[in-house]
């Protein structure tokens, strides 16, 4: 499909985080239909636990818009919260109706610690 962009994320501790991306090939929006997505933070790549994971389930921090080729991302205060301050890696795969997993995301994942709580 698409080589992974690279976006650096940056929450703040204790409050929400929303972001909206559209995704586009030659000029005209992917259709997410279909798809499902899924995101996870971990200290590193390579660490076996994770520090956040969202999905497009119902509720669950990814809504993809279909048609639009809009993917939205949205962090609650409570899970950035439980994040200590600090930098981190996180990847976005999109995996179609056929199984088939692309990676479309990645970069670090920097946490803000919260002065005021």
């Amino acid at each position: 499909m698409i080589n992974p962009g690279t976006y650096n994320i940056t929450v703040w501790a204790g409050a929400d985080y929303d972001k909206t991306f559209t995704v586009t090939q030659g000029g005209t929006p992917i259709n997410w239909t279909g798809y499902q997505s899924r995101m996870q933070v971990r200290e590193a790549a390579d660490s076996t636990a994770y520090l956040l994971s969202l999905t497009d389930t119902a509720g669950s921090g990814i809504t993809l818009g279909g048609t639009a080729g809009t993917i939205a991302i949205a962090i609650t205060s409570t899970q950035s919260a439980a994040i200590a301050a600090g930098s981190y890696a996180y990847d976005l795969e999109m995996i179609s109706s056929g199984n088939i997993v692309t990676r479309l995301l990645q970069g670090s994942f920097t946490v803000s610690g919260n002065v005021t709580r």
